[in-house]
């Protein structure tokens, strides 16, 4: 592949012509050399890093991390356990961002069911994001316990007190 414009550079990778001139500025792509008047040239490798780039980000992995992936990536001496570890290390982050996401949508779900979705202006799911949940009958410090645990969200403290618990 010859040189190629910062449009066809975008097609080949699937990358936008924006992020690729972000890649540049944070330096996971180095900065492209330009034409005489100015437009920016590309290779085949310049795609093939974009690609890589692009597949990671949509892995999750954040630019630090691409940035040493990359390294590993054109390092061909680089043991294999760094880049399992840099990969295990990421799924540790992911499944705790899994853990708070399930906690939160149990904490909405606890509050959407609290709320009785009618004509009248009293609603549980705004008197729990004014009070940190407290107001719908939930400890801030449950949830927290709940996303640490995955567990679902405590009841409501009325309906535990109309249980007699």
């Amino acid at each position: 592949m010859s040189a190629i414009n910062i449009g066809r550079a975008a097609s080949a990778s699937g990358v936008s012509p924006k992020m690729i001139r972000h890649y540049e500025s944070v330096r996971l792509l180095e900065p492209a050399p330009r034409s005489d008047a100015g437009y920016r040239h590309y290779n085949e490798r310049d795609v093939q890093t974009l690609r890589f780039v692009r597949h990671a980000r949509n892995l999750g992995f954040s630019i630090d991390q691409i940035r040493e992936l990359l390294g590993l990536w054109r390092d061909q001496a680089r043991p294999s356990r760094d880049v399992k570890a840099l990969t295990m290390a990421h799924i540790a982050t992911l499944e705790g961002k899994e853990a708070e996401l399930r906690a939160m949508r149990s904490a909405l779900e606890h509050l959407a069911h609290a709320c009785q979705g009618d004509d009248r202006p009293a609603c549980p799911i705004l008197d729990g994001l004014t009070d940190e949940q407290a107001a719908a009958g939930v400890e801030p410090e449950a949830l927290l316990a709940c996303s640490r645990h995955s567990l679902p969200p405590p009841r409501r403290r009325h309906d535990l007190m109309a249980q007699g618990q």
